[in-house]
């Protein structure tokens, strides 16, 4: 019965990023689809059953946010003691049968977490109920609601505690998280990250993963693990290209894949160059969610169409999704950077003409990322892909992503 539910909800995702920049949980955004077909009874149960079956101990921490009324009492009525955390829209709760509901769920130990705006917390009775809030914080809003929260209470931070989404500005992001030690983001500034840190060391890898790659020469692992290494960073993927082919100009055909770079370049030759890139290398911790957020964008689109196909052309699938964005970290065209490797034309087409046997993993993936599931049925019509299948896929990729420990002092 769960797969009924994977084939009837559209669902997205939003990384959850704490102080120290680092993966924290997962928001996973559940809207059940407009069709002919009636909805599945007991939704509700059968994702949480879904959810259970994939989700690990070491899967990250997650929170639901239901996008539709009858979906959200389903699950505020099915969920057991030690499911993932729920999210309930303030708008909602001007219904009596919703707010009985709240307190039902609360008394049998349900994490409950309120979604609205600033300064529209429920009254005392009810945000009992809730561990926290999600709030929504909108550029034509975030500040001035921030100063009235401010001015009601100003020895305590506004949003101490709480999780923001929608932040699409980097200071405001530094407010929360830094200034008002909000307990996390939904979704990262990245667009405005990249803007204003164009020409500066944004365009250097991240010297964190240099030295991961380094201490995996020294304890002479496998080239598996180099390669995986190497495709943690879409900078250092694409300059490591760019090196092996500047060395390699008498082959015949160039090297368009990690792992044959890897081959001809060898450990001596590797370890030089990392050891020539680290001292320029970007240790910006706002950087840090916006290289993962690519990495796990291109971990879903390699399993989106991953049909069975060879470990050469999953991984070449996998440089696409990783490669994607590369004018939006190199501040040039997208056709310009490409065109300096011999990659394969199906990333070309994918990442610039939005077209052949690639685009369809990497749309999808992109259309994945956030609460807006208004892209994933027209893209599944027409490319012929089942949403139970995209759905299982995206379930799958979320519960493999690893948490760090906490850092001291966050």
């Amino acid at each position: 019965m769960s797969a009924c539910v994977l084939g009837s909800l559209a669902l997205g995702y939003h990384p959850l990023w704490n102080r120290a920049r680092q993966l924290a949980g997962m928001v996973l955004y559940a809207t059940a689809m407009a069709t002919d077909e009636p909805a599945p009874p007991a939704a509700g149960a059968h994702l949480l059953r879904t959810l259970q079956d994939l989700w690990s101990a070491r899967s990250p921490p997650l929170l639901i946010c239901a996008q539709t009324r009858p979906l959200l009492d389903d699950l505020l009525e099915q969920a057991a003691p030690g499911a993932p955390s729920i999210a309930v829209r303030g708008d909602w709760l001007s219904d009596p049968a919703l707010c009985a509901r709240v307190h039902a769920a609360r008394q049998r130990g349900l994490r409950l977490v309120w979604r609205g705006g600033l300064g529209q917390f429920p009254q005392a009775g009810l945000a009992d109920c809730f561990e926290c809030s999600l709030l929504t914080l909108r550029p034509k809003d975030a500040v001035a609601a921030w100063q009235t929260a401010r001015a009601a209470d100003p020895a305590r931070p506004a949003l101490a505690g709480h999780i923001c989404e929608h932040i699409t500005h980097r200071a405001l992001m530094a407010h929360c998280l830094d200034h008002d030690r909000a307990q996390a983001l939904a979704g990262w500034p990245a667009q405005d990250i990249l803007r204003r840190l164009q020409h500066r060391r944004a365009q250097q890898p991240a010297q964190a993963v240099i030295l991961k790659l380094l201490q995996a020469i020294d304890a002479e692992q496998s080239l598996e693990t180099f390669e995986d290494i190497l495709g943690e960073d879409p900078l250092l993927a694409y300059r490591f290209l760019a090196s092996a082919n500047s060395a390699a100009l008498d082959l015949r055909t160039g090297i368009s894949s990690l792992r044959r770079g890897l081959v001809m370049m060898g450990c001596l030759a590797l370890r030089r160059w990392l050891a020539e890139l680290r001292p320029d290398a970007s240790t910006d911790p706002d950087m840090q969610p916006v290289r993962r957020a690519m990495v796990l964008r291109a971990r879903l689109a390699a399993g989106l169409l991953d049909t069975g196909v060879g470990n050469e052309l999953r991984s070449d699938i996998y440089l696409c999704g990783l490669l994607a964005q590369l004018d939006q970290l190199l501040g040039e065209p997208q056709d310009s950077i490409l065109r300096r490797l011999p990659l394969s034309e199906r990333i070309h087409q994918a990442t610039v003409l939005r077209t052949g046997p690639y685009s369809a993993g990497l749309q999808m993936a992109c259309a994945l990322e956030g609460d807006d599931a208004s892209a994933i049925g027209p893209l599944c019509a027409t490319f012929a892909m089942e949403l139970e299948q995209v759905n299982r896929t995206l379930l799958r990729v979320l519960s493999g992503q690893e948490v760090p420990a906490p850092a001291p002092g966050h």
